[in-house]
C-alpha cells in the first residue's frame, strides 16, 4: 500500500510492557504498527512533498534539542476519551513540535483541531470510559517509566487497519548537554 501519510515521532520502548496489550485493543495507530510513542506531529507533510531538502532542515531543526532523558509519570486524560502517559519533562518534546511547525506551517498537529499540543504516550482512546480507566490503572502499575530521547523518527504510512507505518528516517537529537558544577548534589567537590 503507498503511503499517504507521515508522522514525527518519539518512539518510546521502555513503555511498550505497560501499553503494548492496551494499545493493542484501545489505539488505532498501532494496528497500523506504530509502536509506543510521543507525537512530535501528526500529520506532517505528504510523502511525495519529503524531499532531500526538507530532510536536510528536518535534521537540523532536531539537532537543536539536545538529548536527554525523560521519566512518564502519571496518567492523565483529555476529557475522558484519551488515557495517556505523561512524560517529564515535556518542554523539549514541544520544543520540537514548536520549531518544526514554525519552519513548516502548513502542517498543524492534527491539523490544527487542537490550540495547545500537549506531549502524551496514549494508552487509549474512544473507547468506554470504564475501559479506558481500567487499562489506565493497570498501566499506572508500571509507572514511572525512565526513557532516554535521542532520535525522533519520520514515518509514514496510510491511517487504515492493514496499512503498516515504517520509518523513513532517524533524526538525532543534538548531545546531551554536560552537567554543570551548579548541577552537582550539594556536597560534592570537583577535584583534577
Amino acid at each position: 500500500m503507498t503511503p499517504t501519510h507521515t508522522a514525527l515521532i518519539v518512539p518510546v520502548p521502555p513503555a511498550e510492557p505497560a501499553v503494548r496489550h492496551h494499545r493493542h485493543h484501545l489505539d488505532r495507530a498501532a494496528s497500523w504498527g506504530v509502536p509506543a510513542h510521543i507525537t512530535i506531529l501528526y500529520p506532517f507533510l505528504p510523502p511525495p512533498r519529503i524531499t532531500a531538502a526538507v530532510l536536510d532542515t528536518l535534521r537540523d531543526l532536531v539537532a537543536t534539542v539536545p538529548r536527554f532523558t525523560c521519566t512518564l509519570t502519571h496518567v492523565d486524560w483529555f476529557a475522558d476519551t484519551v488515557a495517556w502517559l505523561a512524560p517529564a519533562p515535556a518542554e523539549p518534546f514541544a520544543t520540537l513540535t514548536h520549531a518544526i511547525t514554525a519552519r513548516f506551517p502548513q502542517a498543524q498537529p492534527y491539523g490544527g483541531a487542537h490550540p495547545d499540543v500537549v506531549p502524551h504516550l496514549t494508552i487509549g482512546h474512544d473507547h468506554p470510559p470504564a475501559t479506558l480507566r481500567a487499562a489506565a490503572a493497570e498501566a499506572a502499575t508500571h509507572l514511572p517509566i525512565t526513557a532516554d530521547i535521542d532520535t525522533v523518527h519520520l514515518i509514514h504510512g496510510t491511517p487504515e487497519p492493514g496499512g503498516p507505518w515504517h520509518t523513513a528516517a532517524q533524526l538525532p537529537l543534538g548531545p546531551r548537554q554536560a552537567a554543570t558544577q551548579n548541577s552537582l548534589p550539594s556536597g560534592s567537590a570537583i577535584t583534577t
